[in-house]
């Protein structure tokens, strides 16, 4: 007898431990509870923590309290100015009334798809209102907004809060991307000829300017130079006649020099001149005064002039060799 009584103790301490397990169940901070009792709700539990139900009877639901995701596909829509692009969209969703997201749709990944089909209408809806243009440029921030409002009002049925809507993607269908590329390209290639025609166009102005301020530049020059060299020679002849006022004898004397030193190079004079041209009369006679004349011809000066310059000193002679 007593051990069948041990036994059924045990078995009844087995099946209250049974019940006592199945009574009690923990919320988690992520979660949130819903206790259900024969499929009807009986309460709601938000706080994390340790909590009793009726064993066997009550069951609970357990939701997620940190955001979930909308992943929407990729959809062609059609704007207002009746051009077609492909958008791409995501959101962010909390559940907010526990009962009413049961009611309304019973688990997450229902609701997940209803939302996506909300976000869908939403993002046709707006951007069929706007341009192109606004959607792919600047009304990217005020459409995402628009579409945001719109599924946080439908969303609200369904007992979520829908925190944001982001759209990844807005492009052209794959057929017009090709398409408008092309014409990008035509218009680019456009552009880049008529820039190139403008640059030789100014730089023929530029070659053309540059050109004619060094033509001016040289004939200035040209003309500064021809008068430095006036001015120069004009300066060598007041020189010259100054020096010939002082001394007309050295001036010439110092002038035959001079020709005889151009006129008898080496190596380059052919000269045909009989030797009593006056061109030699320095080489006649020092002073350069006697004339070489022909025994044909009568003398240029008289006697007497010839006389003296004959019998010069020997002295003289050094001199004309010392002024070359």
């Amino acid at each position: 007898m007593g051990r069948i009584f041990g036994g059924l103790g045990l078995v009844i301490i087995i099946i209250v431990a049974i019940i006592g397990y199945t009574g009690l169940f923990i919320v988690d901070q992520t979660q949130q509870a819903l206790v259900l009792r024969f499929g009807n709700p009986v309460r709601v539990v938000t706080s994390p923590g340790l909590y009793a139900k009726v064993p066997l009877i009550d069951n609970v639901v357990f939701l997620d309290k940190r955001l979930l995701d909308i992943d929407s596909p990729p959809i062609e829509v059609i704007a207002r100015d009746r051009k077609r692009l492909v958008m791409d969209a995501f959101g962010r969703f909390k559940i907010t009334d526990p009962l009413l997201f049961y009611q309304a749709a019973g688990s997450v990944q229902v609701a997940e798809s209803r939302l996506a089909v909300i976000l869908n209408s939403a993002i046709r809806g707006a951007a069929g209102q706007m341009d192109f243009s606004n959607i792919v440029r600047d009304g990217r921030a005020p459409l995402m907004r628009q579409i945001t409002e719109q599924v946080q009002r439908e969303g609200r049925s369904l007992g979520v809060d829908v925190v944001d809507v982001r759209i990844r993607r807005a492009d052209l269908p794959p057929e017009n991307s090709q398409a408008v590329y092309q014409r990008m390209q035509t218009e680019r290639q456009r552009e880049a000829t008529d820039i190139r025609a403008q640059g030789e166009q100014a730089a023929r102005t530029i070659r053309a300017q540059a050109d004619r301020q060094a033509t001016v530049i040289v004939a200035d020059a040209n003309r500064q130079a021809e008068e430095i060299k006036g001015d120069g020679d004009a300066e060598r002849n007041r020189i010259f006649a100054a020096a010939f006022e002082q001394d007309p004898d050295f001036f010439s004397f110092y002038r035959s020099m001079q020709a005889y030193q151009d006129g008898m190079k080496s190596g380059t004079t052919r000269m045909v001149i009989s030797p009593s041209s006056p061109f030699f009369r320095y080489l006649t006679d020092p002073s350069g005064n006697a004339l070489p004349v022909p025994q044909n011809a009568t003398p240029g000066r008289p006697a007497p002039a010839a006389a003296p310059a004959a019998a010069a000193p020997a002295p003289a002679e050094p001199a004309p060799a010392a002024a070359p």
